[in-house]
């Protein structure tokens, strides 16, 4: 009989008030045996995880805070990729050996099925064989494992909902993070003119290597974002808006939107508590929506998929043939292992690091 390793893995034992709450008190890592080829149903897949990303939807789901939510325990990691370990009997699509990416809507957290619990933040992870996506040719298991959470909702939002076209002048708050790093890169592949916003000079310098055209500096002392953004526009503003951030800044940015531009919301990373009770949520000003005539879209890229799942064949093509061309590749600002994956999530909700945080099962804790 053939030993396998075992490994680890991550499981919330419970929902917290909040996301840390829940990372701190609820958060445990355990031994994994590795399942059997013989465990796996017929069209099943186990998968060796090799990286995983800490996403902003992981630490708001472990506190209730996302629309659906697995019920404890489970191991969270939303998106994730490896190498295959085991195929069941009837799976024809893949082959031991093969790197793929674990699609987030048909497996772990996010999806709707019956692999909810089994998410990336461990050794292994079973999935249905349909799950597993073929990683393009050059792109690193790290740069694959946040490959499709951040395109896609850039993809979702710039293409589907705001259509975004060549020479048009884009918005984009947030810019050094998953989220609007991808959407500086994707904006560029689609030929616009990208105003990049962050508050942190050494991460904005991030976004100008992935493309942006200007950057805005929304620093207290900097001038206001929206004269920032007319003294680049001959005083026309952005044709489209990108917003992953809510609050205060969503106000500010529609002012310095154009007249008929299209404001697409993407999140609500500054006001996390929003519509739990606790905090007042987002509120946009509504005189200046219509004297603006601008266009507010609500942009929820995985629930549209879910309702109609014909948006996303286009997408996922499209996605997976530019990152194979090398057009988009998913910024990394770094890599923790499975055993520092406390620290990683106090890093992603922080906001640490420019791009993607990504745990890296295989690496080992640097010695004190």
């Amino acid at each position: 009989m053939t030993m396998h390793p075992s490994g680890r893995r991550a499981r919330i034992t419970a929902l917290g008030r909040t996301p840390l709450e829940t990372v701190d008190h609820h958060l445990l890592l355990e031994p994994q045996p590795r399942p059997a080829a013989s465990e796996l149903a017929r069209e099943e897949v186990l998968i060796g995880v090799r990286a995983a990303t800490v996403g902003w939807v992981d630490l708001i789901m472990g506190s209730g805070q996302y629309q659906h939510v697995p019920e404890p325990p489970y191991t969270p990691g939303l998106e994730f990729a490896g190498e295959v370990l085991e195929v069941g009997a009837g799976v024809s699509t893949v082959s031991v050996g093969d790197r793929v990416i674990a699609d987030g809507l048909l497996t772990g957290p996010r999806s709707l099925g019956s692999y909810r619990s089994q998410g990336g933040f461990a050794s292994y992870a079973v999935a249905p064989a349909k799950a597993a996506i073929p990683i393009p040719a050059g792109l690193p298991f790290e740069e694959a494992s946040c490959l499709l959470g951040g395109a896609e909702t850039a993809y979702h939002a710039l293409v589907h909902r705001a259509r975004l076209r060549a020479g048009e002048t884009v918005l984009i708050l947030g810019a050094t993070g998953s989220v609007g790093l991808a959407a500086v890169q994707l904006a560029k592949v689609l030929g616009a003119r990208v105003l990049a916003a962050g508050r942190s000079p050494d991460k904005l310098a991030r976004a100008q290597a992935e493309g942006a055209d200007a950057l805005l500096d929304l620093r207290p002392d900097a001038p206001r974002l929206r004269d920032q953004v007319k003294g680049l526009t001959e005083g026309r503003g952005a044709d489209v808006v990108y917003d992953p951030v809510g609050g205060a800044l969503s106000t500010e940015a529609l002012r310095a939107a154009a007249f008929g531009a299209r404001f697409v919301v993407v999140g609500w990373a500054s006001t996390p508590f929003a519509g739990r009770g606790d905090q007042d949520p987002n509120v946009l000003p509504t005189n200046l929506i219509l004297m603006k005539g601008i266009d507010v879209l609500g942009s929820p890229a995985a629930i549209a998929v879910h309702r109609d799942p014909s948006l996303r064949r286009e997408r996922l093509e499209r996605l997976l043939a530019w990152a194979g061309g090398g057009h988009l590749r998913p910024h990394v600002g770094a890599t923790y292992p499975l055993d520092a994956l406390h620290e990683a999530l106090h890093a992603k909700w922080e906001g640490r690091h420019p791009g993607n945080v990504v745990v890296v099962p295989g690496l080992r804790r640097s010695a004190p």
